[in-house]
C-alpha cells in the first residue's frame, strides 16, 4: 500500500513538472523526483495510459514534453493557480457570452478544492458588473463563437439566417465568405464578404443562425484599408474608415483568448486569431497611457504598430526597472 501511495505521489509530481510547458530531459526529471531514469520512463508510460499525450524526443539523455491531445485530461494546479483560476471564473460569470459555462466550471473546481482553498475563495468573492449597452444584448453562446472562429480560420463559405423575428417573412439565407471575428463595445461581430451583394458586410453575431453544411473554401480578400479596427469604426460612423477617435491608437497581439480580453477592452476592438491569441486595437490620450493600458492584461504583447507604441513600451520598461531597483526609504 505504501508503494502504491509513493507511486501515485510521484506521478502527480511528474505531471506537475511536465505542465510547466518546457522540454525535460530524462536525467533532469529523474534528479527532480529522486528516482532512476528507468523509473521515469515507466511513470511516463503510466501517465500515457491515463490519457496524457506525452511526446518523447531524441537527445543525449532523451526528453519529454506534454503535448496537446484530442481530449482534455485531468489537470493539476498548485494552490496559487487554483485560486487565480477560481477568481477569473468569478469575473467571467458576469459575461453574457460565457457566463453559464464559467459558473459551471467554477462549481466543478470548487467541489474538489481542499477546505483551505475553498475558504480563501469564499473570502474573495467578486461581483463583476458589465457596463450597460443600448439596443439588443442577446447572449452569444460559446458553441456559436467556436463554430464561427473555425470557419474564419478554415476559410469556408458560410450560409446563415440573420435576424430575430422567426415569424416574419421568409428570407433567403445570407451567403458569405467570413474573414474576421471580433468584439467592439460589448458585442461580437463577423466581418464577411456578402456573395449576393458583392460587398463587405458587418453582422451582429447574436443574430446569426448558421446553416450546415458549410460551403467550399475560398481565397481571402483584402479588407479596404487592410485595417480591421479602422474598417469597423468607419462602418458604424458612416465614414471612409478613419479611426481617429483617439489621438493615439495602436495594435498588439496578445497571448490570450479573445473571450478573456473582450470584457475588459472597453471601446477597444478585439479580433479572434485562434484559441489562445487575439489582436487588440486600443486608443488613449497618450502613447505611454496606451502602453500601460495594454500592460494590465498581464500577458506577452507583440506590437503590430505604430513605432510610437513600441517606444512607449521601452520608456515604461525603463521607468519600471528604475522603480524596482529603488529601495524603499526607512520611515
Amino acid at each position: 500500500m505504501v508503494d502504491v501511495q509513493k507511486t501515485s505521489s510521484r506521478l502527480l509530481s511528474l505531471l506537475s513538472l511536465l505542465q510547466t510547458h518546457r522540454d525535460w530531459s530524462g536525467d533532469d526529471l529523474a534528479q527532480r523526483l529522486g528516482v532512476t531514469p528507468r523509473t521515469v520512463r515507466r511513470d511516463i508510460d503510466r501517465l500515457r495510459e491515463l490519457g496524457y499525450p506525452i511526446l518523447a524526443f531524441k537527445g543525449p539523455s532523451g526528453g519529454y514534453r506534454l503535448a496537446a491531445g484530442s481530449q482534455l485530461p485531468p489537470l493539476l494546479f498548485d494552490d496559487g493557480q487554483a485560486v487565480a483560476l477560481a477568481l477569473a471564473l468569478q469575473s467571467a460569470a458576469a459575461d453574457s457570452t460565457i457566463g453559464e459555462d464559467a459558473t459551471r466550471a467554477l462549481a466543478t473546481i470548487r467541489q474538489v478544492m481542499p477546505p483551505r482553498l475553498r475558504q480563501r475563495i469564499d473570502l474573495l468573492q467578486i461581483t463583476a458588473v458589465q457596463p450597460p449597452e443600448s439596443g439588443d444584448t442577446s447572449a452569444v453562446g460559446t458553441p456559436l463563437l467556436v463554430e464561427l472562429s473555425r470557419v474564419v480560420r478554415a476559410r469556408e463559405e458560410l450560409r446563415f439566417d440573420y435576424g430575430h423575428d422567426a415569424t416574419g417573412p421568409v428570407r433567403p439565407p445570407r451567403r458569405t465568405q467570413p474573414h474576421h471575428l471580433l468584439t467592439w463595445r460589448g458585442h461580437w461581430y463577423l466581418i464577411a464578404w456578402d456573395l449576393d451583394r458583392d460587398d463587405w458586410r458587418v453582422f451582429r453575431v447574436d443574430r446569426i443562425r448558421p446553416r450546415t453544411p458549410t460551403g467550399p473554401r475560398f481565397t481571402p480578400r483584402d479588407l479596404p484599408g487592410d485595417d480591421v479596427a479602422a474598417f469597423i469604426i468607419g462602418r458604424f460612423r458612416g465614414t471612409d474608415g478613419s479611426a481617429s477617435d483617439w489621438p493615439c491608437r495602436g495594435e498588439v497581439v496578445l497571448d490570450l483568448p479573445a473571450q478573456a480580453v473582450a470584457p475588459f477592452a472597453q471601446d477597444g476592438i478585439v479580433e479572434e486569431l485562434g484559441p489562445d491569441r487575439c489582436r487588440l486595437s486600443l486608443g488613449s490620450w497618450s502613447w505611454t497611457g496606451l502602453a500601460a493600458a495594454i500592460g494590465r492584461f498581464d500577458t506577452d504583447a507583440h506590437v503590430i504598430g505604430p513605432p510610437e507604441l513600441t517606444s512607449a513600451f521601452a520608456q515604461l520598461a525603463e521607468r519600471y526597472a528604475k522603480a524596482a531597483a529603488t529601495s524603499p526609504s526607512a520611515p
